[in-house]
């Protein structure tokens, strides 16, 4: 038996789809909510590979993605009020979004 490859693990496995592709064109954005947008630095600069938390209402965690190589991240969530946070090597920073369907973009800064 040979171990599996690393493309593999990503497609078959639990790590998240790629933050900065396009939407799939199988999503309805009359019917979904896609919560997206960046994590920057102080400094203005795209924060990659930080670990953006998505919280309910009452603060309890509900998903997490990694950030892109230009700090890009994605959710798809229910339309309601939601916490962004970000967790990175530059320090942490919190965004909230009040979502609806369709596309709501933000920016999450991080110090």
């Amino acid at each position: 038996m040979t171990a599996p490859t690393a493309a593999a693990t990503t497609a078959d496995g639990c790590a998240a789809p790629d933050q900065a592709a396009p939407l799939p064109a199988s999503v309805d954005l009359e019917k979904e909510t896609v919560i997206t947008g960046i994590v920057t630095a102080a400094t203005g600069e795209p924060v990659a590979g930080a670990y953006v938390r998505l919280l309910d209402r009452s603060g309890e965690f509900t998903a997490e993605v990694v950030t892109s190589p230009a700090g890009q991240f994605r959710f798809f969530a229910a339309p309601g009020t939601w916490t962004l946070r970000a967790l990175s090597r530059f320090g942490n920073g919190d965004a909230e979004v009040v979502a609806d369907r369709g596309v709501n973009q933000l920016s999450v800064t991080v110090s």
